[in-house]
């Protein structure tokens, strides 16, 4: 994969990042084929028709939230198996990427944890090392 498609898709995932509505935490999501094409994105938030109320009260939102990573597979409409998944701004958690792995996407680019995941995000990684998905974390600009 090139380092000019990887940061075109990064700026991606970033700029769908914004469509989030939460004020602390907003996560953005893109999948691709191996050519490039987008296959699926997502963000974080509440799963639709749940009204976006109480976003700062942390156990209320992280009980109700889903992922980016998960939404953006949901979303596709079809397979993403062999497919790269870019997230912006930190790697998928723990509880992202047992799906992760399910669906058979093959290659995870993102940049380093928030320090506050970085435990869930370390788990995550070894979970795609003993799966063999390929990760790697973004440091370009």
């Amino acid at each position: 994969m090139s380092a000019r498609w990887d940061g075109r898709m990064m700026q991606l995932a970033a700029h769908v990042a914004r469509w989030s509505k939460d004020p602390s935490t907003q996560v953005g999501a893109v999948i691709t084929d191996p050519n490039h094409r987008v296959l699926s994105l997502g963000f974080n938030g509440f799963p639709a028709r749940v009204a976006d109320i109480n976003m700062d009260e942390l156990n209320y939102k992280y009980d109700r939230v889903v992922h980016a990573e998960l939404n953006a597979l949901l979303f596709a409409r079809g397979p993403v198996v062999g497919a790269t998944l870019y997230v912006w701004p930190m790697p998928p958690c723990s509880r992202c990427a047992g799906p992760i792995i399910q669906a058979g996407i093959a290659r995870v680019v993102a940049p380093q944890p928030i320090p506050r995941w970085h435990g869930s995000c370390a788990i995550g990684d070894e979970m795609f090392d003993q799966a063999g998905v390929k990760w790697e974390r973004w440091t370009h600009g």
